[in-house]
C-alpha cells in the first residue's frame, strides 16, 4: 500500500517497480476525517480495467471493495 502522492499512476508505477502485480493494484482515497462508512472512496483512473471486467474509475466487485476497506482499515488508523 502507498499513501501519498500526486496521482495514483505514480503510486501504481511504485508498486510495480516492487514486483506488485497489475491485477492486484487498486486506487482509492482515503478522507480520515469523514464518517465509517464514507471515508474510503473508490474512484480512480487506474481502476478502469476492461480485461478485469471494471469498466469504471469505481470498483466494480463488492467483494474486491469489501477486502479493500478490511485492510485499508487495518492499515490506517484515523
Amino acid at each position: 500500500m502507498v499513501v501519498g502522492g500526486e496521482l495514483h499512476a505514480d503510486q501504481e508505477a511504485i508498486l510495480l517497480s516492487r514486483q506488485s502485480k497489475q491485477e492486484n493494484l487498486w486506487g482509492i482515497n482515503l478522507y480520515p476525517g469523514l464518517s465509517e462508512q464514507d471515508w474510503i472512496e473508490f474512484d480512480s483512473m487506474i481502476n478502469i480495467r476492461p480485461r478485469l471486467n471494471n469498466r469504471s474509475r469505481g470498483i466494480e466487485n463488492e467483494k474486491m471493495r469489501e477486502d479493500i476497506i478490511a485492510l485499508v482499515t487495518k492499515l490506517v488508523k484515523r
